[in-house]
């Protein structure tokens, strides 16, 4: 194993450049209640797109150095560089998630040597991690790295968006980008829950995947009669909570419309502040970068807001937490599984090919990093 492991990191220049590199870090013996975990697979997820390339220009991006320690070096345009100013000259390891097997434990977690964990605690793209055994997750029998990779962010935020729902006393669930990963999960939740939902997507590909895993309500935005679909699978759910993962253009803004135009259905007289029910989207991602239009056609009681898994998870609380966490271990195989098109090394995944591709965020096409290849 050695006394050093490499790790990707993400850095902000003094030129205003971003520059992505692999490094060697010290390996760090784990204290009683820590593990040092050989890391086997981890996944680019759109968050951890988001750190590893920051608002930087990858369309000119420049490659250099080596096969085995590739840097890659973009540009960060001028209006964005004050808003990257606390990242500047500071080296950040990337990877918020990821799977492998304990190789050292403390007294107090000897248990957990020579399992299979899932983790959650950032710089995962690296051969080696050591942190808290409480960020663990113990894999059940005979589950492997890359089945576990994807146990934290995409399981447990279809769960935190059904516990949201819950907690604001909705009983349905609109969701967007649905074919997803998490949308895939989300579906099967909510089918093993008997909630209903809603499912947005952009093509007839898209719908395809979800109708094959069994979606009742699936719409496809890029069609002329959309808003009409959307309408009345609203109308037939109830549903006035939605989670946006596309964040820009005018989506947020059709889904509340359509929710006004389920709840004006059953108003008895007018009102010009629209109706009595409350009608919320909350965006949690940003596949359009653009800015989100609001066209404001559904009354006074609505809302639009941004969510994230990490301060629901806090307003829980630890036992809530553990619960949501202990399903996702459980179903791992089943509601909760991940798909990946490509597993790469960590020097692979910083070349001009892999970033190109996993950088669109498209449907189906999410990679896998496994450190210990090459």
């Amino acid at each position: 194993m050695g006394t050093s492991g490499r790790q990707l990191r993400s850095l902000v220049t003094e030129k205003g450049e971003l520059e992505l590199s692999i490094v060697q870090v010290p390996i760090q013996d784990p204290r009683e209640d820590e593990v040092l975990v050989r890391i086997d697979a981890t996944p680019i997820n759109p968050s951890d797109i988001g750190l590893l390339f920051g608002v930087a220009d990858m369309n000119a991006a420049r490659f250099s150095g080596s096969t085995e320690s590739p840097v890659v070096t973009a540009p960060i345009p001028e209006v964005y560089r004050r808003a990257m100013a606390s990242r500047q000259g500071r080296s950040l390891p990337v990877g918020n998630e990821g799977a492998g097997k304990v190789i050292k434990a403390g007294a107090n977690v000897s248990h957990l040597l020579g399992k299979t964990v899932a983790m959650f605690g950032g710089a995962m793209y690296a051969q080696y991690r050591t942190l808290s055994a409480a960020d663990c997750v113990e894999l059940p029998s005979g589950t492997t790295a890359a089945e576990g990779a994807s146990c934290f962010v995409n399981p447990l935020s279809a769960l935190g968006m059904i516990e949201t729902m819950r907690r604001e006393g909705h009983s349905a669930l609109v969701h967007t980008a649905a074919a997803s990963n998490l949308g895939q999960m989300l579906c099967k939740a909510c089918l093993s829950d008997n909630i209903p939902l809603v499912n947005i997507v952009r093509s007839q590909a898209q719908l395809e995947i979800l109708r094959g895993i069994g979606a009742q309500r699936v719409c496809d935005s890029s069609k002329p009669g959309f808003m009409d679909e959307l309408i009345n699978m609203l109308a037939e759910t109830g549903a006035t909570l939605a989670f946006d993962a596309i964040g820009g253009g005018k989506l947020a803004s059709q889904i509340l419309s359509a929710m006004e135009a389920v709840a004006s259905r059953s108003a008895k007289e007018y009102t010009r502040y629209g109706s009595s029910i409350h009608k919320q989207v909350y965006i949690y991602g940003g596949l359009n970068s653009a800015p989100t239009e609001l066209t404001r056609s559904y009354g006074m009681l609505w809302g639009v807001g941004g969510w994230l898994l990490t301060p629901l998870l806090e307003k829980i609380g630890p036992a809530e937490t553990l619960r949501l966490r202990q399903r996702v271990a459980k179903e791992i195989k089943t509601t909760f599984a991940s798909h990946y098109s490509r597993v790469i090394s960590l020097a692979e995944a910083l070349t001009p090919a892999a970033i190109a591709t996993y950088n669109r965020r498209a449907t189906g096409e999410k990679y896998l990093i496994n450190p210990g290849l090459g």
